[in-house]
């Protein structure tokens, strides 16, 4: 039997000789398949995740440096309130042209003294979340090419979305030790408020109509013995078109559009009818 099987296998080399074949054994080598799981992967992850996190921190920073500018100018010596918001902003690790050009546009200028345009961009981003992006420019043409471009490259597209929110004044005060929001609902009544409530920081936040939002901070201010910190108007989305994201891949995409639209110096608040915030 084993004779057989010598003679098959001299036989079939001939043939594989005429036949101009290579019978030597070769090797063939494929890439490991990976979960994702492996530790580039890791990596990148955190720092996509770092990222959007100091991309957030900054643009926080950056308008309390020009919140603080616009209420009280910008001299530290009589503006505490921006003396903080620059050692955050140092701490932060924000450069000083961004510190620089955030104190400009408290002022309504820009870096090089120019008188800054007030631009309003409305967009709808990825699983139908809309966006309204209030930016200051110097250069508008510019400005809108530069947005729109983000807002395409996060899967979005520019299109009308300011009619799903509303207009209006948002005042915050300076907290104060032992006062509440229900213990100045009076005052914000008798002030011309729409609404007053307290953030997570303690502090009282009324609601006002836009056009009213200087003479109604100003009035509780003084009916209450308050403190004026944040007086601005702002898109809140109405209630009925608020947009609940389901996965944690549809909130990744949010983020990802929102760092992106950071990016961009001249945007100065970003509205969006979330349940979330970002």
């Amino acid at each position: 039997m084993a004779s057989i099987v010598s003679r098959r296998l001299v036989q079939q080399r001939a043939y594989a000789r005429q036949s101009g074949w290579d019978l030597r054994r070769s090797f063939t080598t494929c890439p490991t398949l990976s979960s994702g799981h492996n530790k580039w992967s890791t990596i990148k992850h955190d720092k996509a995740k770092n990222d959007k996190a100091k991309s957030k921190e900054r643009a926080l920073v950056s308008k309390e440096i020009s919140a603080a500018v616009r209420m009280w100018g910008p001299d530290t010596k009589f503006n505490s309130r921006l003396a903080l918001a620059l050692s955050n902003a140092k701490r932060a690790g924000i450069p000083k042209a961004n510190i620089d050009g955030a104190i400009a546009r408290g002022q309504g200028l820009s870096l090089s003294g120019e008188a800054l345009e007030q631009v309003t961009i409305e967009a709808m981003l990825p699983h139908s979340v809309a966006a309204v992006i209030e930016c200051q420019t110097e250069n508008k043409l510019r400005l809108l090419q530069d947005v729109r471009l983000a807002v395409k490259e996060s899967g979005g597209t520019a299109t009308p979305t300011a009619y799903l929110f509303e207009k209006k004044g948002r005042v915050v005060f300076e907290k104060k030790e032992g006062v509440s929001a229900d213990d100045c609902l009076d005052q914000a009544i008798e002030a011309g408020a729409a609404d007053i409530t307290s953030d997570e920081d303690g502090r009282i936040v009324v609601f006002t109509e836009a056009t009213d939002t200087k003479s109604v901070g100003e009035a509780l201010s003084k009916l209450a013995g308050l403190t004026i910190e944040e007086s601005e108007i702002i898109w809140a989305p109405n209630q009925d078109t608020l947009v609940d994201l389901k996965s944690e891949e549809q909130v990744r995409d949010i983020e990802d559009a929102m760092a992106r639209l950071r990016e961009e110096t001249s945007v100065r608040d970003i509205y969006l009818n979330t349940a979330q915030e970002f």
